[in-house]
């Protein structure tokens, strides 16, 4: 398996794409800016799409990519593109999003009996299998329902891949890290720690924050911090890299590529 970032960005600027994730050639873990970065032989590979939360630097590429590979995937006969999230998420994004007024409603096309999309609820807690590949949904704390997400790894103990979507500080998460436990994290500090105000309002987290969530994990662990504003990766970076950690920290990259077992 191997996960390809195609956007990490809390906003976008030239350079900049917001979130997405590719794991393997037909999984999306969410659908921000970053889904541009695929040709369209490779939107039309995807079969299934997974939400963190409802906000649109994470979902605002899914109804582009419908868009997109319609034709090509009702020609080749295939089925919809699932998209998975929480059912909170699922009814923003069939009221805000696929209601004929922001952008077709592409749960009915080209027809009803055959779209493009379709939407499938799910749960914290709950694992999912795509082939041999199981994700486990996590819980997360956001100012709308959230989830974060674990690609588990091939064999026991081999460790997962975890990004905790969008959220600030989690018990819960930490929690469910130390009996998991992850051999990459991926979570997001969206600003300063001059602004940490701004983001205990909007459930997200500083420097400061983020120290005192990753005293949380019982082993040292490759860490990657996303959703960090353009312009921003060096300062909020040189706040991380000034902390002493036992773990090791760096600022994830579009394009970047990550093995898993």
């Amino acid at each position: 398996m191997q996960i390809r970032v195609l956007g990490c960005s809390g906003s976008i600027a030239a350079g900049s794409r917001t979130t997405s994730f590719l794991l393997d050639h037909d999984v999306l873990i969410d659908a921000g800016t970053g889904v541009g970065e695929l040709t369209l032989d490779e939107m039309a590979g995807i079969d299934h799409i997974l939400v963190t939360h409802s906000h649109l630097d994470h979902v605002l590429a899914i109804g582009l990519l419908a868009d997109s590979v319609t034709r090509r995937r009702s020609a080749a006969q295939r089925p919809p593109v699932v998209v998975h999230a929480l059912p909170a998420t699922l009814a923003a994004l069939r009221q805000h999003v696929f209601n004929g007024v922001i952008w077709p409603d592409f749960t009915r096309l080209p027809d009803a009996e055959h779209p493009v999309l379709r939407l499938q609820p799910l749960e914290v807690g709950q694992r999912l299998a795509f082939g041999t590949r199981r994700i486990e949904v996590l819980p997360a704390r956001h100012t709308v329902p959230a989830v974060g997400y674990a690609v588990l790894g091939s064999a026991p103990g081999r460790g997962a891949w975890v990004y905790t979507g969008d959220t600030g500080p989690n018990p819960a998460l930490w929690a469910r890290l130390r009996e998991l436990p992850p051999a990459t994290l991926v979570i997001e500090t969206a600003f300063r720690d001059d602004e940490h105000a701004l983001a205990t309002i909007s459930q997200h987290l500083c420097p400061a924050q983020l120290e005192r969530e990753l005293a949380q994990l019982a082993s040292p662990t490759q860490v990657y911090i996303t959703h960090i504003k353009p312009g921003e990766v060096d300062a909020v970076m040189a706040e991380i890299g000034a902390q002493a950690s036992r773990h090791h920290i760096a600022a994830l990259a579009s394009g970047q590529v990550m093995r898993l077992d």
